[in-house]
């Protein structure tokens, strides 16, 4: 994909500093991630960026990591007026109330564990996916699960960024959903 074909990133090249740290910190809310994808402005095309994406996802500190986690709401829980954890969370909507009470549940246990919010790219999972991806994670150790939360971390961003540069901008996207 080129520059050209997508009307996003010439846009995402060129925003000023602060409209373009705005757009990424609605991708990832780690300031360390936005700053390196800001610094390695413009990009060629889409492949580049998440290229960077994933460079900065893998570069994130533990600390870091919790500063990305702390922008994404519990699993069957999307926050109000938010439509883009709603979309990306659509698996929970229609689930039957004893999976969306499991779930809570699990919410819970896996945050006294590990002292922050499961993280997975939900996107096109359904209930049964994310509550049994809970299940087997709950008895990682907490590196272990650090690794796991840094790959659906990147996942999630690499949709994201996807969609902040194939759009004329993310908030339109964002609005239609």
């Amino acid at each position: 994909m080129t520059s050209n074909s997508t009307p996003g990133l010439p846009r995402f090249n060129t925003l000023a500093e602060d409209e373009a740290t705005a757009a990424l910190h609605e991708v990832c809310t780690s300031t360390a991630w936005g700053r390196a994808l800001l610094s390695r402005r413009p990009y060629a095309d889409v492949e580049a960026l998440l290229r960077a994406g994933d460079a900065a996802t893998a570069a994130l500190t533990a600390g870091d990591l919790a500063e990305a986690m702390a922008g994404h709401p519990p699993i069957g829980r999307p926050r109000p007026g938010d439509p883009v954890s709603s979309r990306e969370q659509r698996g929970m909507a229609g689930a039957p109330e004893e999976l969306r009470a499991e779930m809570l549940e699990l919410n819970l246990a896996y945050q006294e564990r590990f002292g922050h919010v499961f993280l997975i790219c939900a996107t096109g999972a359904t209930g049964e996916q994310m509550r049994d991806a809970v299940k087997s994670r709950i008895g990682n150790s907490p590196e272990e699960e650090r690794e796991h939360v840094r790959t659906e971390l990147g996942r999630i961003n690499r949709i994201r960024l996807t969609r902040l540069v194939t759009e004329d901008t993310y908030h339109t996207v964002m609005e239609r959903e």
